[in-house]
């Protein structure tokens, strides 16, 4: 069941039917959510943006995976997104979590899947 009010933090993510205990970074402040993922060269793991409903990727390094959640963690979308792009806002996303491109699979997150914060 996700939080009411989300603070910037750190985590785990668990999948249903994939894998547990991914490392997430919450991102849940508005400077924290701005800053998301720039200046990177890559993560270990995956970070909640919190509320979110599109996403950029102007003067990022590499490609992500970028997975539209609803309100209570559920994925409705998922896409990967190369640099330098902007994503069309989801109308009924609440969330986003994003991951170096390819971990998504990898992890068995896909669309309809419920994922769980700890």
């Amino acid at each position: 069941m996700p939080m009411a009010r989300w603070v910037d933090g750190e985590g785990e993510l668990d999948v249903d039917g994939g894998r547990l205990g991914v490392p997430l970074q919450v991102a849940g402040s508005y400077r924290a959510r701005t800053r998301g993922l720039l200046g990177r060269t890559g993560i270990d793991g995956a970070i909640l943006l919190t509320p979110a409903t599109s996403v950029h990727t102007f003067r990022m390094r590499f490609a992500i995976d970028v997975a539209y959640l609803d309100r209570t963690l559920r994925v409705i979308a998922l896409h990967t997104v190369p640099p330098n792009r902007l994503t069309a806002p989801r109308l009924r996303a609440r969330h986003i979590l994003e991951a170096e491109a390819g971990a998504m699979a990898e992890w068995g997150i896909r669309p309809g899947v419920q994922l769980r914060v700890r």
